[in-house]
């Protein structure tokens, strides 16, 4: 194993706490005595340790603020007599405004390695939120899609994709298998990989067959490795200097020892990839032609729609997704309870950023639901929060079975998705199942009875499609951008107050003294849209009035399908002047079931 002696060459400036100590004079002198040779910038070990691949280079030469980074064999003396420090050279080539390039230019880093190394703490780490599932399940594999973001380190912004353990000797049809080939196919369209190990562990067989894996499916690219979990092994006692020449093993290089739970470690990362990152760049721009900042404008000039897919397990929503990006982008399978993580991708319909998140099978939470299973039902509740259209997927095969369109926790996605304010479209999958008769049975009763179900929002959409056989894409996405753009409108003031004459010549407010007066409606704002009706007197609106209003609205300007909400001001005349008074007693209403007002942030990046 690795001498501890051989940490005695770090500078003594590091800072205590995180960096790596030195020793004593008599420990230098120790080492000075037993190195035969010298150099003018290095001094190489003149044993060689037990991993025997190890031959020449650096040990921790370079170590950064918090002494944990890339790892070198040789040793960097103190004494400037013995050994001259290197020269540092400025940076010829030019520099690359990562944050001006447009998103889909940015080369792509994967990360890469057997189960339970921390890829998903890495991949949150680097995108700068809690998006992937972590949990110390070393018997379970919690990640089983490809998930993708975007990685902002410093000023470097790149593609990062997180990838599910890998085992490449598992059996031929399994789970795991289906993983492995996955990524490989995610492999074609990367520039560079991050390799991942357990610094704790050590290297272990499985680390070996996962770099023989890579030169298999890989060969053009090298892989960076990353010793993971590197805090506790900061000691001084030599554990870090062992595991780097265990490392060395792998053929890749010298490894970079970081900590992705406490961020220990970035800086060296940061390092080893801007270079390599500014080349693929250049390379990309001058070939390209590219101008950054107007495809920034361009960029900008349409925000995206963020479309979640939800419902039970094993109804489709995978097979989904997959047809709607035409292309193998998440796990498919017979097996119920596949997807863990919430996945989110991107793709371009008709000149339209749309962003997909394929959520978990929402399941009510039990006690008994703990670990994975219980933070991808949390999870499938955020996202649902967040997007801004839901669509609720449909087993067709159950609803001719059961005879029932929507069971229990159907309904309650539902609900929670009009509460909320979202757009909602319903989609039976699986239609290729039926026949004849049953077919046409359940084309006719689904509609029906999802608008019994949620009376509160009329006009519910409903999409017949067959995901396995790629049959009804074009209508859902027509559908989809529908209830999108009726889910942005907004309404001139000058056109509803037309309207709501019109609506009062028709209603019991003309014959009724008594009855409060609408004086003046407006929309306040959209997504979804939010309605102010001025009353006069202190009386309001009762649930009957505010939904003939809502009905109203829906039937004549076309909002069916998503929640719209009305709200209530008092307007109070002046004791004087007879003149009406906006600052008096204001209360809002928006009936029964809409009485939520969520907040319409976007927590997509």
């Amino acid at each position: 194993m690795f001498y501890s002696w051989a940490r005695a060459g770090l500078s003594r400036k590091i800072r205590s706490g995180y960096g790596l100590t030195s020793r004593t004079t008599a420990l230098l002198d120790h080492i000075a005595s037993s190195t035969p040779r010298l150099y003018k910038d290095r001094a190489l070990l003149s044993t060689t340790p037990a991993y025997g691949c190890i031959q020449q280079g650096y040990l921790f030469g370079r170590a950064g603020a918090n002494g944990i980074g890339r790892t070198q064999l040789g040793l960097s003396l103190e004494d400037d007599s013995v050994v001259e420090k290197p020269k540092i050279t400025s940076d010829s080539h030019k520099s690359v405004d990562f944050t001006k390039v447009d998103i889909n230019l940015l080369p792509t880093v994967v990360l890469i390695g057997r189960p339970n190394v921390g890829k998903s703490a890495l991949f949150n780490r680097l995108i700068r939120r809690r998006e992937a599932l972590v949990y110390n399940t070393p018997t379970a594999h919690v990640t089983r899609d490809i998930r993708e973001g975007i990685a902002k380190l410093s000023d470097l912004r790149f593609r990062v994709l997180d990838s599910a353990g890998l085992e490449a000797e598992a059996s031929s049809g399994s789970v795991l298998r289906r993983t492995a080939e996955m990524t490989g196919n995610v492999l074609a369209r990367c520039q560079f990989a991050l390799f991942l190990i357990d610094a704790r562990d050590g290297l272990q067989p499985m680390d070996l067959d996962v770099g023989k894996w890579l030169r298999k499916h890989a060969p053009g690219i090298k892989p960076i490795v990353v010793m993971n979990k590197s805090e506790s092994l900061d000691d001084g006692a030599g554990s870090l200097g062992a595991a780097a020449g265990e490392a060395h093993m792998l053929g890749f290089g010298d490894p970079i020892a970081l900590s992705a739970e406490t961020g220990l470690g970035m800086t060296e990362l940061y390092e080893a990839l801007k270079p390599l990152l500014e080349d693929h760049m250049l390379r990309v721009i001058n070939d390209a032609g590219y101008q950054g900042e107007s495809s920034i404008e361009e960029e900008e000039s349409k925000l995206p729609l963020q479309l979640a897919i939800v419902g039970r397990p094993n109804v489709g929503k995978s097979t989904l997704l997959n047809t709607l990006l035409q292309e193998d982008r998440v796990l498919v399978g017979p097996e119920a309870g596949l997807t863990r993580d919430s996945v989110r991708a991107q793709f371009q319909y008709r000149d339209r950023t749309i962003y997909l998140v394929d959520t978990a099978g929402w399941l009510e939470r039990t006690k008994q639901d703990k670990g994975p299973a219980s933070l991808s039902i949390m999870q499938s509740r955020k996202n649902l929060m967040r997007a801004h259209v839901v669509a609720l997927v449909l087993d067709a095969e159950e609803i001719a079975k059961s005879r029932r369109s929507m069971k229990h926790s159907e309904v309650v996605i539902a609900r929670r998705a009009v509460e909320e304010g979202r757009g909602l479209v319903v989609i039976v999958n699986k239609m290729d199942l039926l026949k004849g008769k049953v077919h046409e049975n359940v084309v006719k009763a689904v509609p029906e009875e999802v608008q019994t179900v949620l009376p509160q929002v009329t006009g519910i959409p409903v999409i017949f499609v067959s995901a396995l056989e790629g049959r009804g894409r074009t209508p859902l996405m027509r559908q989809v951008i529908s209830t999108y753009e009726k889910w942005c409108s907004r309404l001139p003031t000058a056109r509803l107050n037309r309207w709501l004459r019109k609506v009062m010549s028709r209603h019991s407010w003309k014959d009724n003294a008594g009855q409060p007066k609408i004086k003046y409606f407006t929309q306040v704002k959209a997504r979804p849209p939010t309605f102010v009706a001025f009353v006069s007197g202190k009386a309001k609106l009762s649930d009957t009035d505010l939904r003939f209003l809502t009905n109203s609205l829906k039937e004549d300007f076309d909002l069916g399908g998503i929640p719209v909400r009305i709200m209530q001001r008092a307007v109070v005349k002046n004791s004087k002047g007879g003149s009406s008074s906006s600052n008096s007693k204001s209360f809002q209403s928006t009936g029964k079931v809409n009485e939520r007002m969520a907040s319409d942030k976007r927590a997509f990046g």
